[in-house]
């Protein structure tokens, strides 16, 4: 697969509660000039406020959303959504789409925990941090599409990796850092 092709994919930003999969896309959609949308814009009315009391969500209540997040990413090339795409299921629900690009954001449990439980003003509660790594798939090697990254890793060096995986420019400041993207 040519960089080129890689730039041009749609990019789902992906990972667990507190992965830093808003920022990144963010910041991504900053420095590549990209549409983003967080994809906890496209949930049903009633999937925030189950998760605001501590529920985790079904598939019953993922799949219109996995299918929403796919429409919106096929209607315009390049775009960009946070989206936790936890298992390969997820993965292959929005990969109709068309070719996409995935970042996995890999985080620690007590990580993931500890940011959540940071924020204000957000809904999802850090006692959902541990049902999301129960869902988790990590991705694996029959997912070519899927590019690790180490969401520990501080934010100015993730979105240096991150662009680099993207764009195929070499990152800053590469000889500080570890071997992994």
């Amino acid at each position: 697969m040519t960089q080129e092709a890689l730039y041009d994919r749609p990019l789902v930003v992906m990972g667990v509660a507190g992965s830093g999969k808003s920022t990144i896309g963010s910041a991504l959609s900053r420095h590549l000039g990209r549409e983003f949308r967080d994809g906890d814009s496209f949930h049903s009315p009633d999937s925030v406020p189950k998760m605001a009391r501590g529920e985790a969500l079904t598939d019953h209540d993922r799949l219109p959303w996995l299918d929403s997040i796919a429409a919106w990413l096929a209607a315009t090339p390049g775009r960009i959504v946070a989206c936790s795409a936890l298992s390969k299921t997820y993965r292959n629900r929005l990969r109709v789409a068309g070719p996409l690009l995935f970042l996995y954001l890999d985080i620690t449990p007590s990580t993931a925990r500890q940011r959540v439980a940071g924020r204000h003003g957000h809904f999802m509660p850090a006692s959902l941090v541990d049902d999301q790594f129960a869902t988790l798939e990590r991705p694996t090697s029959d997912e070519p599409d899927v590019l690790w990254l180490d969401a520990e890793a501080p934010e100015p060096v993730l979105v240096a990796r991150a662009l680099s995986a993207v764009t195929g420019l070499r990152a800053p400041a590469a000889d500080a850092m570890p071997e992994q993207l």
